[in-house]
């Protein structure tokens, strides 16, 4: 299929005539300088409006400001949005805008072939071409073929419509993203009046700005009705997706967890005391948290990752809920601490946002590769529970169980989420706490018989004093503790006890957790999906599809990682084959073959990018053809 530029083609275009389609993917990107973040977030709240479910991937450069125009600075939002229910932001986009050259370069390969490319030919200069590894330009040669291309001049025409309000051409050009998002609206059938309204809110001080973002968002629009651009591309609406009632709202995992945290330390009675240290991409629950003061928070921005979490872990010790949260690298240097945390059996909840690599990695990509240092990833036996969150809403449940368990159980709590998930949105149901059964904390102050090491005999979790009760002085600490006494021992029989006194009380808690249920399929068969965390989406998606063309395939998701439901290794068993997708090199699969003697076959990705539905699909039919 020749390339179809703009200037090219021009047919009358009538509104009436939108093609119906019940689900789009639309890729924005740019320099990381071009709020590429802030138009797929205005995007994805004007679609949220429209009744649209969706699906969001926010995907960064690493670099805190790359050159400009480079491959290394180029940032990119994808959303997936339609009238069906949406799982993930979408394996390849029918539509990517790309508004330079590198932004071009980076993401070609990932459109469906046959999809739109909107592009800015405006910055395809010799310059910007050479920066971006072009030895030809692709608007002019035979590359895009494949592709309708509306080849416009955004650049031109976005300083054309912001003239009158005197801005520089910096200024000027900074309103690109918001012509860009206009043009969109206008072939997806969007209303332009919360950005309008957005506008106005978040530039009540400069009120030129605003007046300039919305002057080239409107000439975007027009821009679309007066071009015809209908007569080149077909226009699209998407009917509202049919969802049970309620109030909703956008949510990205990182704020999701952040309220789960303060609900479940509302039905705790207890205060969060939330230690933390800068980190992408777990910054951003430090962020919401910061925010939520009403509600009692205290946030401590620490000096390093050592303080944050023996800060967090201090705030227990006298009575409050501690939390800390980190990334890979970060999670690390708490080593230590944690394990301090796991011998004075003190509650605390520890947010791992996992990200791609060892060391430093890749910091701005996904990846699932933090399960074993969760699960065993300390000096000594030193056990403690693992939750996983599999998606944006998801996190506020989890939040809630990983506060029940820290206090109920006086453990520490790792809870795994990624990249992907704190940065993505989807629209959630608002829930109303008040309906949750609450799990009040009850501090010990009988100072009759008082040991800080005596425990409750169902739950073998420790009597929790805070400092400062008459009668009930002790002191805890890393050197391994008397049983009851919590004097300093070294004797052998007492560190045997008190290492299986730790061991049982966490494998206790299968018995106090939900069995493992199937997500979608039969509870027994030919081949069972297993998976954990993100990978929920496209394993959701792939099932789907695959029980709809007949096959033979479950869905198992985990989210209590450690210890496992304790009927997982019988429903596993009912299965000739397992398949465990996971964005790492096989953990869950080691642990699954680890403790139930079954072979589970992994199933691989560590590109820092999400599985897609199809690498699933194959998967499957591959299992099942063998």
């Amino acid at each position: 299929m020749r390339v179809r530029k703009l200037n090219e083609l021009k047919i009358k275009s009538d509104p009436a005539s939108r093609k119906e389609v019940s689900s789009v993917v639309i890729r924005f990107a740019g320099d990381s300088g071009d709020g590429i973040q802030i138009t797929g977030s205005r995007f994805t709240d004007t679609t949220a409006l429209a009744g649209n479910d969706l699906a969001t991937f926010p995907d960064f450069p690493a670099e805190i400001r790359a050159p400009i125009g480079t491959t290394f600075g180029v940032s990119a939002f994808q959303i997936n949005f339609g009238s069906r229910r949406i799982e993930t932001a979408g394996d390849d986009p029918d539509v990517l805008v790309a508004l330079n050259p590198a932004a071009l370069m980076v993401n070609l390969a990932r459109l469906k072939p046959g999809g739109m490319i909107i592009v800015d030919s405006g910055t395809f200069t010799d310059r910007n071409l050479k920066k971006a590894g072009y030895l030809e330009n692709p608007l002019e040669d035979t590359s895009l073929e494949a592709y309708t291309v509306l080849d416009i001049n955004i650049t031109k025409l976005v300083l054309e419509s912001v003239k009158e309000f005197g801005l520089s051409q910096k200024e000027g050009l900074r309103c690109k993203n918001f012509w860009v998002l206009g043009l969109v609206y206008w072939i997806y059938g969007r209303d332009r009046s919360d950005t309008v309204d957005w506008l106005r809110r978040k530039f009540a001080k400069r009120p030129d700005i605003a007046d300039a973002n919305i002057a080239a968002l409107n000439a975007g629009h027009i821009y679309g009705e007066a071009s015809e651009v209908g007569g080149l591309t077909q226009l699209y609406a998407i009917p509202a997706a049919t969802m049970p009632h309620g109030l909703y709202r956008t949510v990205t995992g990182g704020e999701a967890l952040a309220w789960g945290l303060v609900a479940g330390a509302e039905l705790a009675n207890l205060k969060i005391f939330f230690g933390s240290y800068p980190i992408t991409p777990a910054s951003p629950v430090l962020h919401a948290l910061a925010k939520m003061k009403q509600f009692g928070v205290k946030t401590f921005q620490a000096e390093d990752e050592i303080a944050a979490i023996c800060s967090a872990i201090g705030a227990s010790y006298a009575g409050s809920l501690g939390i800390t949260s980190s990334s890979g690298p970060g999670i690390a240097l708490k080593g230590e601490a944690i394990g301090l945390a796991i011998s004075t059996e003190l509650p605390l909840i520890i947010v791992n946002s996992q990200r791609a690599g060892p060391s430093t990695g890749l910091p701005t990509k996904t990846e699932q590769s933090d399960l074993y240092q969760a699960v065993y990833g300390r000096n000594g036996d030193a056990p403690l529970v693992v939750l996983a969150t599999h998606g944006p809403s998801d996190c506020f449940e989890v939040a809630i169980e990983a506060c029940r368990l820290a206090t109920k159980y006086m453990t520490p709590v790792m809870l795994l989420t990624d990249g992907y998930i704190g940065n993505a949105a989807e629209p959630w149901l608002i829930p109303n706490v008040a309906d949750r059964e609450a799990f009040p904390v009850t501090f010990e102050t009988t100072a009759e018989g008082f040991q800080p090491y005596n425990r409750d005999p169902d739950t073998l979790a420790r009597h929790w004093a805070v400092p400062g009760t008459p009668g009930l002085e002790h002191r805890i600490g890393g050197i391994e503790k008397e049983d009851g006494s919590g004097n300093i021992s070294y004797e052998p029989a007492n560190h045997q006890r008190m290492t299986d006194l730790r061991r049982d009380k966490i494998l206790n808690i299968a018995n106090d957790i939900p069995e493992q249920t199937v997500e979608n399929g039969k509870t027994s068969g030919k081949l069972a999906i297993v998976g954990w965390g993100s990978t929920y989406g496209p394993i959701s998606r792939a099932v789907d599809n695959k029980l709809a063309e007949g096959k033979e395939v479950s869905h198992i998701h985990l989210r209590h990682i450690w210890p496992l439901p304790k009927n997982l290794g019988e429903l596993l068993r009912g299965f000739d084959k397992v398949i465990v997708p996971e964005m790492n090199d096989g953990q869950l699969k080691t642990v699954l073959r680890d403790q139930y003697l079954i072979d589970a076959q992994p199933l691989t990705k560590v590109t820092g990018q999400p599985f897609k539905i199809s690498e699933i699909e194959r998967a499957i039919d591959a299992a099942l053809e063998n």
